[in-house]
């Protein structure tokens, strides 16, 4: 039997071992040291950082597998795969971050580079619906498979569910999301639903974020599949951030806010994700591209802030 392959020291390895030993994605999974989803406050406390027992704060880095590159006026900025990984590491090593959602090669990759020990790892499963594609909001399952998380010893599934009610292709995406629920539920892996309700305005998909539109894409997400005792919601801040208490109260789910578009104002951002965090159902955070990418360069600064919030 081959012996197991240590991870890689270094991103500028990856090629190497990924072409030479392509085994070594599923040893480092084999190996890798697990965690509960949820950490009680004597665990957290033990693994160091703030305690936020009952809480996650997760690092999102599936949007490439949709095309989606751009970070504000910065068309490719996620385009560098070595850097996006150096950042991630970086985030992934500060005190109180809990893990990742990513797309499968984004986690392959951090498996080699031994990035994903003792964290949260969620997988990204329906990265169909390309970026200002015509068929955006008919949305495929072409990442994880409920099968491939349970393979890899992951522990969570991440779907996206855009609601227009003009276009044809949102009831396939619906009914494909319940049909990945009920998988997901079948394996006991909680997943975590992000849903809107959007419309095209000038050929482009845009989001709608006021507190009636939030409200109905809970509801609809809520709902799905033959239980909902594995699911989670992925939830934006309205439009509104004093209609989010309101909004909120539409499921009994748990749920984690969404980081979204937030520009040069992260500090505007921090301000609305503190006041949401006080909800009840709401548990944590899954940000991406602002932590990353912040304005100022700071991806340590920017994720201890938002770990803070907790």
């Amino acid at each position: 039997m081959t012996p197991a392959t240590p991870a890689t020291p270094s991103v500028r390895d990856l090629v190497r071992l990924r072409a030479e030993h392509p085994e070594a994605v599923a040893e480092a999974a084999a190996r890798r040291k697990r965690r509960p989803l949820l950490r009680t406050a004597d665990t957290a406390t033990a693994h160091g950082g703030p305690p936020h027992p009952g809480r996650l704060m997760i690092i999102a880095a599936d949007h490439p597998a949709r095309g989606a590159l751009a970070v504000g006026d910065r068309a490719l900025a996620m385009a560098n795969r070595f850097e996006l990984l150096e950042r991630l590491c970086l985030a992934l090593s500060r005190p109180g971050v809990d893990g990742v959602l990513a797309s499968a090669d984004v986690l392959d990759d951090l498996l080699l580079l031994g990035a994903l020990e003792d964290k949260v790892v969620m997988g990204s499963m329906n990265r169909g619906g390309l970026a200002g594609a015509a068929f955006e909001l008919d949305d495929r399952f072409t990442g994880h498979r409920p099968e491939d998380l349970v393979r890899h010893g992951f522990d969570a599934g991440k779907l996206l569910l855009r609601i227009d009610h003009e276009d044809p292709g949102s009831l396939d995406t619906l009914h494909a999301a319940a049909r990945a629920i009920d998988a997901m539920a079948a394996h006991r892996l909680p997943v975590f639903v992000e849903p809107f309700l959007c419309r095209r305005v000038d050929g482009r998909l845009r989001n709608d974020l006021g507190a009636a539109a939030v409200a109905t894409s809970i509801a609809i997400a809520s709902g799905l599949a033959g239980t909902s005792a594995y699911t989670w919601l992925k939830v934006p801040v309205t439009a509104d951030p004093d209609d989010m208490a309101q909004v909120m109260e539409t499921s009994t789910l748990p749920a984690v806010l969404l980081g979204g578009e937030v520009g040069d104002d992260l500090d505007g951002a921090y301000g609305k994700w503190r006041e949401a965090l006080r909800l009840p159902t709401v548990r944590g955070l899954v940000v991406g591209r602002s932590l990353l990418y912040p304005v100022d360069g700071d991806v340590a600064g920017a994720v201890d802030t938002a770990v803070s919030l907790l």
